[in-house]
């Protein structure tokens, strides 16, 4: 007895002294439990805070196959799921009717195939044929769960889905911004750990460890929708008329960089981005192309800084031979246009006329300079992953003749507005902004991104220079390759493109990629506009036929969306008047159809009201007034209105809608109204309105006089002009030489 007690009491001390630390914390696992914190990814927004990304409730479909064997529901389960999810009943009976290796039933399995993060409608759906297979089979439980969680929604759908990107099923960011700032969306997770007893009840005096969740933080993007949209929809266009394999388009401030709209065709949804995954390819960073002539706006640009072209000196167009090179480099129209003016040549987009300025004046030193200058051959810094480099061959004399009218030359679509914005804002190359701010949910602190310069390219002067050649292009309605982006009233710079593909080792004669590239208005530039279209399906079109009319009704629409006027319209006869347009007659239309129909004429409106149907309209039909005047559409009657926002309304039309309100309007000014404020007066409701002339009218107009002098007039009917394809009739490169008739 001694001897037993003795172990024992040896036992004990071992248990209790020696390895006591080891099963103290072997207990402690045992009474603890742990649970995660799961932190909320940030959301993604625009410049003006609508919603890109957010996340969503979502459900996560699961079944118990032992239960729904045991009540025998198989066949109903398998059928109600497959009409509610569309999942094929294969797939749902091998999840349904799922056996451990004993051959027993498992009690968890997890419809992953189709039946994961579904929205609340199909789950609403799944919770009522679960409660009436209940009551039909008169059993308390039919063996479906549904987990509650989150998912990653898009609620604008396809609206700049390449450029946002998007998760896969398992929350990994894939591509876009979701991709590049995912560590700054994603947050931190956090934990709560505690103690609990037999029953998994926590105990109160039990130890508590606790790092809350740190959600993610919130983006504000560059992009502006309304312009977004105004971009996918003449990407659309293009894609119904010209079937392309790709087309591509970007709009930014060429003052900032910040990019306002980034779009690609084919288009994808990234809430299902399973059906056609391809097209969440961002072809705007991640593509290369031969820019063509667009790329001579860089040759003309550094031509014009280094004193080297003179618009009015004469040069014999048609074909030029260069030493070393055995075939003549060739403009479009093989004879040429005869003995022209270099700005002739600008207008033509004559090659010969850019190797003449580049090839035999700036020579190969100063040519690479200024291309590397502009920021070809390397990254623009833009925040999204995956942007190319791009590259200029400049081995041999052929390669760099033909660079001078941008042939061998491969660059991103991104890279060309870059150095174009640089040509329009003073000369200042700057880097691409995708993102304006990030906030962090926790902190309450916002993080804003400044523009950045990267260098001076060429001076003001030069930058001026240039805009007012460029604005020819598309102002000389006869000799101009960019005519079809012409918009009256406002002054547009801009450069087709049309490049041959090269297709194994040579350049086609079927396929090309033809862009256009421009900025308005000249003297002040708000939006530089690049579009470029991969394989239309007609070889004989070019950049003026296919890009500009897209690059025409993106600008137009935009730049009325910010408010820049119009300066003036010219007549044939050459003589300045004010620019209107005429009120098309919208009452008795459904509101969807009365916006829908000024939105088509890109003309600003404001809904008076909450009713179905447009009662009455402001100004009204027939009535001509300025482009960005808004029209106002009455839905309700008197009195059930609201004072709408009256800013920039003449008197007139200002007295006509409170009219309608019933309320007085006491006006103090001429003009325009600038601001109003209700009030009551002797108990009476009253609308005081504070009116002026518009903001710099005279200036405008004079700045119109000056800058219409040096524009050709608008002719009455449009003179065909030159071909802008590039269809080439010389043989292609080979060893040493390259085909020199593709850019046109």
């Amino acid at each position: 007895m001694t001897l037993l007690f003795l172990i024992l009491i040896s036992r004990i001390y071992i248990v209790q002294v020696v390895e006591g630390a080891k099963w103290y914390d072997l207990a402690k696992t045992r009474w603890s439990a742990a649970e995660e914190l799961v932190a909320k990814r940030g959301a993604i927004a625009d410049r003006d805070g609508n919603m890109l990304a957010m996340d969503t409730i979502a459900y996560n479909v699961s079944v118990n196959p032992r239960l729904i064997h045991d009540e025998d529901l198989t066949e109903d389960i398998i059928n109600g799921l497959h009409d509610i999810l569309g999942i094929s009943k294969e797939e749902l009976r091998k999840n349904v009717t799922a056996k451990k290796e004993d051959g027993n039933y498992v009690v968890h399995r997890e419809v992953r195939n189709g039946g994961w993060q579904i929205d609340k409608t199909l789950a609403d759906k799944i919770r009522k044929f679960r409660e009436e297979l209940s009551k039909d089979k008169k059993v308390t439980d039919v063996g479906i769960d549904l987990a509650e969680n989150l998912k990653r929604y898009y609620p604008r759908k396809s609206l700049a889905s390449q450029l946002i990107g998007y998760l896969d099923k398992e929350g990994a960011a894939m591509t876009g911004v979701e991709a590049f700032f995912n560590e700054q969306l994603s947050g931190e997770n956090g934990f709560i750990k505690y103690e609990k007893d037999g029953k998994r009840v926590q105990l109160a005096e039990g130890e508590v460890e606790f790092k809350p969740a740190k959600n993610g933080q919130d983006i504000k993007l560059t992009i502006d929708s309304d312009i977004q949209r105004y971009v996918e929809e003449a990407l659309q266009e293009i894609v119904r008329e010209y079937a392309p394999k790709s087309a591509t388009a970007i709009a930014a401030d060429p003052n900032t960089m910040e990019i306002l709209a980034m779009a690609n065709t084919p288009q994808y949804n990234p809430n299902e981005f399973w059906i056609n995954n391809s097209s969440s390819y961002n072809h705007a960073i991640k593509s290369l192309y031969e820019p063509g002539s667009t790329f001579k706006i860089v040759t003309l640009a550094a031509a014009v800084e280094e004193g080297v072209f003179n618009p009015d000196e004469m040069y014999k167009s048609g074909k030029i031979k260069i030493k070393g090179i055995p075939n003549p480099i060739r403009d479009i129209k093989r004879e040429g246009w005869g003995t022209i003016s270099f700005l002739e040549g600008l207008k033509y987009s004559s090659n010969v006329a850019f190797v003449k300025l580049g090839y035999e004046r700036l020579g190969e030193q100063k040519l690479r300079d200024y291309y590397t200058n502009f920021g070809f051959g390397q990254k623009t810094g833009i925040q999204l992953g995956n942007e190319l480099t791009g590259s200029i061959r400049f081995q041999y004399p052929s390669e760099i003749a033909n660079a001078t009218f941008g042939q061998g030359v491969s660059v991103t679509p991104i890279q060309q507005v870059a150095a174009v914005a640089a040509v329009a804002n003073g000369g200042k190359l700057l880097q691409p902004q995708i993102v304006k701010s990030m906030t962090d949910p926790t902190t309450k602190t916002t993080k804003t991104f400044e523009p950045k310069v990267i260098r001076q390219v060429i001076s003001e002067e030069t930058s001026r220079q240039v805009g007012e050649y460029l604005e020819q292009v598309v102002s000389d309605q006869e000799k101009g390759t960019g005519k079809n982006a012409y918009i009256e009233g406002y002054r547009v710079a801009g450069k087709t493109g049309t490049a041959q593909k090269v297709i194994g080792n040579s350049y086609s004669d079927s396929k090309f990629v033809v862009s256009f590239i421009g900025y308005a208005p000249v003297d002040n530039p708000k939006i530089v506009v690049y579009i470029v279209v991969d394989e239309p399906n007609d070889p004989l079109v070019g950049g003026g036929k296919v890009a500009a009319p897209a690059f025409k009704q993106i600008v137009l629409k935009s730049l009325r969306k910010m408010g820049v006027a119009p300066n003036f319209a010219t007549d044939s006869k050459n003589v300045k008047k004010e620019v209107t347009m005429t009120v098309p007659e919208i009452t008795e239309l459904q509101v969807a159809q009365a916006k829908a129909e000024l939105k088509a004429k890109a003309m600003t409106f404001e809904l008076v009201g909450n009713g179905k149907t447009v009662l009455q309209q402001i100004p009204a039909a027939g009535a001509s007034v300025h482009p960005t005047q808004k029209i106002y559409l009455i839905t309700e009657q008197r009195e059930k209105l609201t004072i709408p926002d009256l800013k920039g309304v003449s008197l007139r039309d200002a007295l006509e809608i409170t009219s309608l309100i019933g309320i007085r309007i006491i006006p103090e000014g001429q003009g325009f109204v600038v601001s109003q404020k209700e009030e009551t007066l002797n108990n009476v409701r009253v609308l005081k309105v504070v009116l002026a002339p518009p903001h710099g009218a005279a200036a405008q107009t004079e700045s119109a006089a000056a800058g219409s002098d040096s524009e050709e007039a608008v002719k009455e009917e449009d003179a065909a002009a030159p071909g802008d394809s590039a269809k080439s009739g010389e043989q292609a490169a080979t060893g040493n030489e390259a085909a020199n008739t593709g850019a046109g």
